[in-house]
């Protein structure tokens, strides 16, 4: 039987061998020289070095890797150029301080066909040097099954900050800016996470989620934020964007801080079974948020749009576009000027859908053209308007009365301080009828009205 003190005795030594253990296991992460990180002092790389040291600090890489060793480099600068960076790399510094720097006359950091590749506490500085071959980005990856990029600062670029083709792991938590495209650029991801990024001041674009071809993709794009992106190239969309989805299937867009784009906070391009959920858009330059063009499938929940051109369209059923539900959304102070001449419904309107869409709970505040817009043309089919709130618009709700268009009903929506009138028959951009709110309906069979009223 055991006594107390034999007891005591044991629990006394277990806590010691507990302890022990977490020691050694601190001991065998600590960095350089130390127990678990390769012993650097052997490779002629040093920090704050004049000279180019890419041979010195390529052969270390490869040699860590092939020994299993992760490499830790003390904090200073570090200049290198054509990097071609092993399978199984686990490299790290120390945060803000560890930087390496682009030494010109080529591609900077290059991996393609690992399976697995970390990088961490690293600032990567391209200076605006020109990256020469096939190198898209700074960081030039392809083909990493498990990518794993964390608190590092990526600035400088001369194209993409960093440029992730055909990648699953996550990119978390860095500090991406000055890059001369997109700050994130990642194309045929195999479920991709991009989480807690803060991408800023670029070029053409912030965070990029595309596919060559339309197909399964499962990115999540979570909690980023991303704020003063341009469109130096310009275009009517292609750049400009805070987050871009194109092509790419199942994706979620969720939580993310995005302001002052040129054009879009967040724009969803045939990107089928997209979820966008939970966002803050302030001040874009066109629309806010756009699902578009050939997609079947996107909710649209939870977001708040302060600052834009038009706050959120779900269109282009005429391309295969339809499938959405729009629900919870603040869409407030728009404005009537776009970036370019638009000849379609043009600017200033809140939330504009076509086809096989439920638009509900919405509020919609500060719209000059109209608080809702119901198809274009001939292009609608199976439209559902109810329980939203519009004040202060042009005109609360625009409707097509275009001959063949589908089915639409409104219902149980309240309108405000709405200038032109509630509910108006639309032929593209003609007003086509008086308001249509107590019942005037009746001469368009395709249209349903009940329940709406003005405050």
């Amino acid at each position: 039987m055991l006594n107390r003190r034999l007891l005591l005795s044991s629990i006394a030594s277990l806590g010691f061998c507990a302890a022990t253990a977490r020691v050694c296991a601190a001991a065998a992460l600590k960095p350089d020289g130390l127990r678990g990180t390769i012993d650097i002092s052997g490779y002629g790389v040093g920090p704050d070095t004049a000279s180019n040291q890419s041979q010195a600090i390529a052969r270390l890489f490869r040699e860590a890797a092939g020994q299993g060793l992760p490499v830790f480099l003390p904090a200073g600068d570090y200049r290198v150029s054509g990097i071609t960076l092993p399978d199984n790399l686990w490299l790290s510094g120390v945060p803000g301080r560890t930087r390496l720097i682009h030494a010109g006359g080529g591609p900077f950091l290059t991996g393609e066909g690992l399976g697995r590749l970390t990088l961490s506490d690293l600032v990567l500085d391209g200076g605006g040097k020109s990256l020469s071959g096939d190198a898209d980005g700074l960081l030039n990856l392809r083909g990493i099954a498990d990518l794993t990029i964390e608190n590092c600062t990526v600035t400088g670029s001369s194209q993409h900050g960093i440029h992730a083709e055909r990648c699953g792991g996550r990119i978390d938590g860095n500090s991406i800016s000055q890059a001369a495209a997109a700050g994130i650029y990642a194309v045929d991801s195999d479920r991709l996470a991009i989480t807690a990024n803060t991408v800023f001041d670029c070029g053409n674009g912030g965070i990029l989620v595309h596919r060559w071809e339309g197909a399964e993709d499962g990115t999540m794009v979570r909690g980023n934020r991303v704020f003063r992106i341009a469109a130096r190239d310009g275009g009517t969309g292609e750049n400009g964007n805070g987050i871009n989805i194109f092509r790419a299937w199942n994706v979620m867009v969720t939580d993310n801080h995005v302001s002052d784009c040129a054009f879009s906070a967040i724009r969803a391009n045939s990107a089928t079974n997209v979820q966008i959920s939970g966002n803050q858009c302030l001040r874009s330059g066109e629309t806010a948020l756009y699902s578009e063009f050939g997609f079947q499938g996107a909710i649209v929940t939870g977001n708040l749009i302060d600052g834009a051109a038009n706050g959120i369209l779900i269109v282009n059923f005429d391309a295969g576009g339809r499938l959405a539900t729009v629900s919870g959304n603040i869409v407030r102070n728009l404005h009537l000027n776009g970036p370019y001449h638009h000849d379609g419904a043009g600017f200033g309107f809140g939330i504009a859908a076509e086809a096989d869409t439920v638009i509900t709970g919405n509020i919609i505040e500060n719209a000059p053209k109209w608080g809702l817009m119901l198809g274009w043309g001939p292009f609608m089919r199976n439209i559902v308007a109810t329980g939203n709130l519009v004040r202060g618009a042009g005109a609360g709700c625009a409707v097509t009365v275009v001959e063949g268009a589908g089915t639409a009903l409104i219902a149980d929506n309240l309108f405000q301080d709405v200038r032109n009138g509630a509910i108006l028959g639309y032929r593209w951009n003609d007003k086509a009828t008086g308001d249509l709110i107590d019942g005037g309906s009746a001469a368009f069979a395709h249209l349903t009205l009940s329940g709406n009223r003005i405050a």
